[in-house]
């Protein structure tokens, strides 16, 4: 399957670049040559998408990774009836898949997205390396959790063309990114002032508790609440 999909991509890919060509010679000049082609290889392309564009006094809660499995974020996140979007790796989650399929089944709006099977800088792999990053760590998503995910983190935020002509192959309808990270690193991260449609980026580490806990408190600061990302995604007119 993934070599017809690779094969479908790279058609694809020709087309594009062709078609870029096409509409660079009929600008008629070199400086209008690199606009061109930008926009003819954007059509049709999912988006990438950093901040939602709403009237709504929303903001939205995505979770990374999945490698360490605290009951009391679990908690919060299902007492506390918090939308997120969890972007897993299939590796991190195989080890104690109960805790996500109990936190999807119980949590209000929590959903299993795509982020690859091995976190790699997806910019950097062939096109039969992109299918077997995303397209692979979709299949085991809907395989463990029941559901095709739809949307892709990708890993590093490392995006281009080629990499939303993959993610599209794979079923993938918008590349989501982030406007704020609140993940405790080596120190914790100044506290953003948040503004609607804002997208916070928060990671399963050792600290999520208390980074969570930062951003839901930074969301209730600026008069927003939490809320489900995919239909906000369709109302902004980004995925159908």
């Amino acid at each position: 399957m993934w070599r017809s999909r690779v094969v479908l991509a790279a058609l694809a890919s020709l087309s594009l670049t062709v078609g870029a060509a096409q509409a660079a010679g009929a600008a008629g000049s070199e400086a209008a040559a690199p606009a061109a082609a930008a926009g003819s290889r954007a059509v049709g392309l999912p988006p990438v998408v950093s901040h939602v564009p709403t009237s709504e006094k929303v903001v939205f809660i995505t979770i990374d990774d999945g490698w360490v499995h605290d009951p009391a974020v679990a908690q919060t996140l299902v007492e506390q009836r918090v939308p997120a979007s969890l972007f897993l790796l299939p590796g991190a989650t195989s080890y104690d898949t109960q805790y996500f399929t109990q936190l999807v089944a119980q949590g209000r709006a929590v959903n299993v997205e795509n982020h690859t099977v091995n976190h790699p800088d997806l910019t950097t792999l062939d096109a039969a390396g992109k299918d077997a990053e995303v397209c692979g760590a979709g299949e085991q998503v809907a395989a463990t959790f029941g559901r095709e995910p739809k949307l892709l983190r990708p890993p590093y935020g490392a995006v281009n063309d080629d990499v939303r002509l993959a993610a599209k192959a794979c079923g993938v309808k918008a590349l989501i990114t982030w406007t704020h990270d609140f993940t405790t690193w080596s120190e914790t991260p100044a506290t953003p002032q948040l503004q609607a449609g804002d997208i916070v980026l928060l990671h399963f580490t050792p600290t999520l508790g208390a980074d969570l806990k930062r951003a839901l408190d930074a969301a209730k600061a600026a008069g927003l609440k939490p809320a489900a990302l995919m239909p906000h995604l369709k109302s902004a007119g980004l995925v159908q």
